[in-house]
């Protein structure tokens, strides 16, 4: 599986992509407003994490490495996951390096998963999940087309922010 924007690449992940990410993921603010997350990531952890997420890339899935093609650095990760047991019903999560934020990234990654999920995969729906405070995700999320579905605070006192779109009629 290969997306390609007008400046990114989103293809699947191979390991010399694990150090990059590692640095990514051990970032502080980048994990921010990641649920249940940290900086305390091992090369072997990450491993682990991603094996497990990426059983499904035969099937078209999973979390894939965000490149700009013009510099050929890895900026971040994006997927989609099978959070609901529904494989036509998919999750969009994504994870940038603050060094790209507010550039249109993260829209430019939304918005090629969205029309690679509905065109490609053949999916009835998306849903994206963030933690209520990630102001700048649920903007992304509205901007993208998808629609505010759920609010609501886990059982950590966490609260949290629930957008949809479905296949385009």
């Amino acid at each position: 599986m290969q997306i390609e924007t007008e400046r990114l690449l989103i293809r699947e992940m191979i390991a010399s992509d694990l150090e990059h990410l590692l640095k990514i993921y051990g970032t502080p603010v980048n994990m921010k407003f990641i649920p249940n997350s940290n900086c305390d990531w091992s090369l072997d952890k990450l491993r682990e994490k991603y094996e497990k997420a990426n059983c499904n890339y035969s099937l078209g899935f999973g979390i894939f490495t965000v490149v700009d093609k013009q510099t050929k650095a890895i900026i971040g990760e994006a997927g989609l996951f099978n959070s609901f047991q529904d494989l036509k019903h998919l999750e969009l999560g994504y994870i940038l390096d603050k060094k790209f934020w507010g550039l249109g990234y993260g829209t430019e990654v939304c918005n090629a998963l969205i029309n690679y999920g509905f065109e490609k995969l053949k999916l009835e729906k998306l849903t994206a999940r963030m933690i209520a405070a990630n102001t700048a995700s649920a903007r992304l999320a509205e901007k993208c087309g998808m629609k505010l579905i759920d609010k609501g605070t886990t059982d950590t006192g966490v609260h949290f922010l629930g957008y949809e779109t479905n296949k385009p009629s």
